[in-house]
C-alpha cells in the first residue's frame, strides 16, 4: 500500500468520524497526519516491513502510526469498517460538493436523511436544505450548482491520477515475459485533464498469458468482464481499466484507434474512404470489390502515412485544426518539458511554502532551470502568511544578496504574487511593487461577484504598469471548484494592449487556463508562461502537467515567455 493510498483512507477516516462527531483533535490528528505522509519521501509500507518507529516521523503521532500498521499489514482498518456499517459509503460523495465539507454534509445526513448525490440534488429543490440551521437559500443553490462537479468527479479523475496508475500498471505488466509492446491510449494520452478510465494495450502471442497477470495487479477489486482478448476490471476506488491484447501487426492500427478523440477518428475514416480504403483497430485495408487486403497497421507512422496523413501527436487529435495545419504542412513543433528555461510562480517558507528560498533555487537548478521568481502571496491571504511591503523589500534584499554571492549564472527574480482586492485595488502599494522584477496579479478572494466585477478587477491589473502576469485566470479547481464568471476576450484585449502576459498553473488541479483559452491566447499573441506554483522542491515535477497541456493547445516554445533566457525574458517585460 502505497503512501498515497494510505493518507487518502486516513482522510476519509476523518470525514467519517466527523459525521459520528468525534472531538476535533482526533480529526485534525488524521488530517495532518494523512498531509504529512502524502508529502513523505520514504514509503510507509517499507518503514512498516522494517518495524520503524513512526512515531518519530514529524506529524505522526501514536493513533496516526497504529493506523498506518494495520493498513499495511491487512489492507484496511476495522474503524473504517464498523463506521461504514453506520454511514453508507456514499455521503463520501457528498463531501466533493462545494460549500459542503463534513459538517454540513454530516447535518444533511442526520436531519434529512441524505445518503447520495441524488438525493441531495432532490433535497435542495424541495428547499428543505436552506430550512436546516448554518444553510440559507444562497448555501443552498451555491450546493445544487455544485452537485455536477461532484458527479463529474466520481465519473473522471485527474489526468495526474491517471498517470500514478499509469506507472504502476506498466511496472506491473512489464514484469510479464508474455507481453511484447505496452501502451495505453484514450484521453489520458491525449492528455485531457481528466479521465474516465484507461485503454491498456499489449501485443502478445499469449492473451491468456497477459491477461492471467493482469489480473494479478494489486489495485483490483473486481473483474467486469474477460472474454479471449479483452479484460475490463474496476480498482479500488471503482476506476475502470480496459486491457485489449492484439497481434503485433495490428498494434499501431490499435493504439490510433483507441487513443481517438472520435472526431479526430470520424476524419480519419473519412479520408481512407477517399482513397477507396478501409480503417479499423485491426489496420488499414485496400478495398477490392468484395476483397479486403491488409495494407497497414504494425506502427501509427505508418496508419497515417498510407493515409497521406502526418502522424500526429496524440494530445492534438481532437479535431480543431491538425487536419487545416496537415494540409498546410504547418503541423507545429509541440513544446517540451526540456525547452523550459525558468519557473515564475512559487512560495517559500515566507508565506505557505515549505522550503526557504535556497532550497527552492537548489531544487530548481537540479532540474536544469536556469532561473526562478520567488512569489510569496500578498499580505491579503492571511491564513498564507501573506508578505506586507516592508516584509517583501527585506526579502528582495536577501534575493539580491543571494543573487550577488553565486557562483554560477543562476539567477533568482524579486517578485511576489499580488492579491487583486475585492474593489479592485492592489494587495501591495506600487511605490513597492515598483522595485519587483515580476510581479503577479491573481484572485484568491471575492470570486462570487458578479461577471463584470471580476472581470473589471483583472482588466484593472493589467493595466497596472507594474503588474507582469494574472495567474491561473479562471480560477477553477478540477473536480472541486468551477471558474468564476469572467470575460475573457475583456482580459486577452487587455493583455494585448497593455503587453501583460497570462499563466498556465502547472498545478494538476488547476490547468489553468485551459487547453482552448490558451489557444485563444495564442491566436491573440498574448504571451503564455507555464509555471508550478510550487510550495515545496518536489513540486517543480509539476511542470510536465502544464506542459501536456500547453500540448494540446498546440503551443510551441516560441509561444511561452519562459523559455527563453532570462535577459531576453527581462527584454519582454520591459525590465531589461
Amino acid at each position: 500500500m502505497d503512501n498515497e493510498k494510505i493518507a487518502k483512507v486516513l482522510g476519509q477516516l476523518a470525514d467519517l468520524l466527523e459525521f459520528t462527531g468525534a472531538n476535533a483533535f482526533r480529526l485534525r490528528a488524521y488530517r495532518n497526519g494523512a498531509r504529512k505522509i502524502k508529502e513523505l519521501p520514504e514509503s510507509i509500507s517499507s518503514l512498516v516491513d522494517q518495524k520503524s518507529d513512526l512515531v518519530k516521523l514529524d506529524g505522526i503521532g501514536k493513533s496516526v502510526a497504529e493506523k498506518c500498521i494495520e493498513l499495511c499489514e491487512t489492507g484496511k482498518l476495522k474503524q473504517m469498517d464498523e463506521l461504514l456499517e453506520e454511514i453508507p459509503s456514499t455521503v463520501l460523495d457528498l463531501l466533493n460538493v462545494p460549500k459542503m465539507g463534513p459538517k454540513k454534509a454530516a447535518a444533511v445526513f442526520h436531519e434529512l436523511g441524505v445518503e447520495n448525490l441524488e438525493q441531495l440534488k432532490a433535497a435542495c429543490e424541495a428547499g428543505e436544505v436552506s430550512q436546516l440551521s448554518g444553510f440559507g437559500k444562497k448555501t443552498e443553490q451555491a450546493i445544487l450548482d455544485g452537485i455536477a462537479i461532484a458527479v463529474a468527479a466520481n465519473e473522471r479523475i485527474l489526468w495526474s491520477a491517471a498517470d500514478k496508475i499509469v506507472t504502476k500498471l506498466r511496472s506491473h505488466m512489464q514484469n510479464c515475459t508474455a507481453v511484447g509492446g505496452l501502451e495505453f491510449a484514450g484521453s489520458y494520452r491525449r492528455g485531457k485533464e481528466t479521465v474516465g478510465d484507461l485503454d491498456m494495450l499489449a501485443t502478445s502471442t499469449d492473451a491468456t498469458a497477459v491477461m492471467d497477470h493482469f489480473a494479478e495487479f494489486e489495485d483490483i477489486t473486481s473483474t467486469i468482464v474477460r472474454g479471449d482478448t479483452k479484460m475490463s476490471v474496476r480498482l479500488d476506488d471503482e476506476f475502470q481499466v480496459d486491457l485489449r491484447v492484439v497481434p503485433e501487426e495490428s498494434f499501431g492500427a490499435a493504439l490510433q484507434y483507441f487513443t481517438g478523440s472520435k472526431e479526430h477518428n470520424v476524419q480519419v475514416r473519412s479520408k481512407a474512404k477517399q482513397l477507396g480504403l478501409k480503417i479499423n483497430e485491426w489496420g488499414v485495408y485496400k478495398i477490392d470489390g468484395e476483397t479486403e487486403q491488409w495494407v497497414a497497421g504494425t506502427t501509427e507512422a505508418d496508419v497515417y502515412k498510407t493515409l497521406s496523413l502526418p502522424c500526429f501527436e496524440p494530445e492534438l487529435r481532437e479535431s480543431r485544426q491538425e487536419f487545416d495545419w496537415a494540409e498546410l504542412d504547418q503541423l507545429p513543433d509541440l513544446i517540451t518539458v526540456e525547452d523550459m528555461r525558468g519557473d515564475l510562480h512559487m512560495h517559500t517558507t515566507a508565506s505557505d511554502g515549505r522550503a526557504s528560498i535556497r532550497e527552492m533555487a537548489d531544487a530548481a537548478r537540479q532540474r536544469g532551470l536556469e532561473y526562478i521568481a520567488i512569489t510569496d502571496h500578498s499580505k491579503r491571504v492571511t491564513m498564507a502568511n501573506g508578505l506586507d511591503g516592508q516584509r517583501l523589500l527585506a526579502q528582495w534584499k536577501e534575493i539580491d544578496a543571494i543573487n550577488a554571492a553565486a557562483e554560477d549564472d543562476f539567477v533568482i527574480l524579486k517578485g511576489v504574487e499580488c492579491d487583486i482586492l475585492e474593489n479592485g485595488d492592489m494587495d501591495i502599494e506600487d511605490d513597492v511593487l515598483q522595485h519587483a522584477d515580476w510581479v503577479i496579479a491573481s484572485v484568491h478572494y471575492g470570486q462570487n461577484q458578479p461577471r463584470q466585477q471580476i472581470t473589471d478587477r483583472i482588466v484593472g491589473a493589467i493595466a497596472n504598469p507594474n503588474i507582469t502576469m494574472v495567474a491561473h485566470p479562471t480560477g477553477r479547481l478540477l473536480n472541486k471548484r468551477e471558474a468564476y464568471e469572467l470575460d475573457l476576450n475583456a482580459v486577452f484585449q487587455a493583455a494585448v494592449e497593455h503587453g501583460k502576459l497570462l499563466e498556465l498553473n502547472a498545478n494538476p488541479i488547476r490547468l489553468d487556463l485551459k487547453d482552448t483559452y490558451l489557444a485563444a491566447a495564442k491566436r491573440n499573441g498574448i504571451p503564455i508562461v507555464i509555471n508550478t506554483d510550487s510550495h515545496r522542491p518536489a513540486g517543480f515535477a509539476d511542470m510536465r502537467f502544464g506542459i501536456k497541456q500547453a500540448r494540446r493547445a498546440g503551443l510551441t516554445k516560441s509561444d511561452v515567455a519562459n523559455t527563453k533566457k532570462v535577459n531576453q525574458l527581462l527584454k519582454l517585460i520591459g525590465k531589461a
